[in-house]
């Protein structure tokens, strides 16, 4: 099961990466993506949103079923992306790279830093 270990991750499935420019790029694991199977919709929050760090924020449906994504941190959507919109299963192609979910400014520098490692989210999902 692919987990890169430049990432962090929250035991709910969402992976982030950061940006130079102090943005987060969030999206849903290969774990996440194995157990839901091929998705079929996905809905996105709409740019500007605040988020609170926990909330229901996206939701990702596969034939199987449809699953919360959450805010990993605290922040402001800053980019959406509107591609999956007519091709959700990129997320299923590429979970890491062009199936990623939206961007967020986050409330608090560094919050990203308490999440989870590689091997701490490897642990969580039993993989």
């Amino acid at each position: 099961m692919d987990i890169p270990q430049n990432l962090k991750y929250t035991a709910s499935h969402e992976w982030i990466a950061g940006a130079p420019d102090g943005t987060l790029t969030i999206g849903i694991t290969a774990v996440a993506t194995d157990q839901l199977g091929e998705l079929v919709y996905v809905e996105l929050p709409e740019v500007g949103k605040q988020l609170a760090a926990g909330e229901a924020c996206a939701v990702v449906e596969s034939t199987k079923a449809a699953s919360d994504v959450y805010a990993p941190v605290a922040g402001e959507v800053v980019e959406v992306n509107s591609a999956l919109g007519e091709q959700p299963g990129t997320v299923n192609e590429g979970p890491y790279d062009k199936g990623w979910l939206f961007r967020l400014k986050p409330a608090e520098a560094g919050a990203a830093d308490r999440l989870l490692d590689a091997n701490a989210y490897r642990a969580s999902a039993g993989v």
